[in-house]
């Protein structure tokens, strides 16, 4: 990184779509959708709410990776912004939860923890569970992966309570990537410095290298020779 920082003023960026943050977000968009489609009225102001801040969620750190190759403020900024529109949306389930007599699971639950455990690949998928090119047929297969594909085929037939509690799970996922994101840039800004720190050192550099020493540097006195110029540098009293 640093190395990069050094020999290119535009440093690489725009690889959100490798980014797990912006995977998980994607999926919450998608799921998002799916639970306000099946769970929310339409003409709800809340249905739109809700599906703004997911969108805000996804937009937000593709915008901001797009915009780290001239500023590092900028990515920092729509990082952040991005994971204060999930938390919005955290606070959307829990309150579509509790409005409707509906639990929210523990985080420490043994549903939760095996929820948590199967969306970032660390269970087997269970008995009877659509094979993964089902799966990819139904949703964006060359995105997600199989935990992710089956947590958003599933939000399709699930009650709402398990419905809500997945997407909570999903967006704290989420928000909890995005937090280490922002750790990794605010690492990355302290170390490299931003865009316009970038373009200083790199024009010193670049001054550097073109400098020759066998290269008289500019004022040059006139040969002695030379008694038809009166403009002798040696005789000014500014330099």
């Amino acid at each position: 990184m640093i190395k990069d920082s050094i020999d290119r003023l535009i440093p690489a960026h725009g690889g959100f779509r490798k980014l797990r943050s912006f995977v998980v977000s994607l999926a919450v968009y998608d799921g998002t959708v799916i639970f306000c489609d099946r769970f929310v009225p339409r003409m709800s102001r809340t249905k739109d709410q809700m599906v703004q801040a997911a969108r805000s969620g996804v937009q937000n750190i593709a915008e901001g990776s797009l915009g780290s190759a001239a500023s590092r403020k900028i990515e920092l900024k729509l990082t952040s912004i991005a994971r204060a529109s999930l938390g919005e949306l955290i606070r959307d389930y829990e309150d579509y939860l509790c409005q409707n007599n509906l639990k929210i699971w523990h985080k420490d639950s043994s549903r939760v923890l095996k929820m948590r455990a199967r969306l970032a690949g660390k269970l087997p998928p269970p008995a009877g569970s659509p094979d993964i090119e089902t799966l990819k047929l139904s949703s964006r297969g060359d995105v997600f992966d199989e935990p992710l594909l089956a947590a958003l085929h599933a939000m399709k037939t699930v009650a709402p309570e398990v419905s809500a509690n997945v997407m909570l799970c999903m967006t704290h996922q989420a928000s909890f990537l995005l937090a280490r994101q922002l750790q990794r840039l605010e690492k990355d800004f302290l170390e490299q410095g931003g865009f316009t720190e970038r373009m200083y050192r790199m024009r010193q550099a670049s001054r550097k290298k073109g400098f020759r020493e066998d290269v008289p540097v500019w004022p040059v006195k006139r040969e002695e020779s030379d008694r038809s110029d009166k403009s002798d540098w040696s005789d000014r009293s500014d330099f």
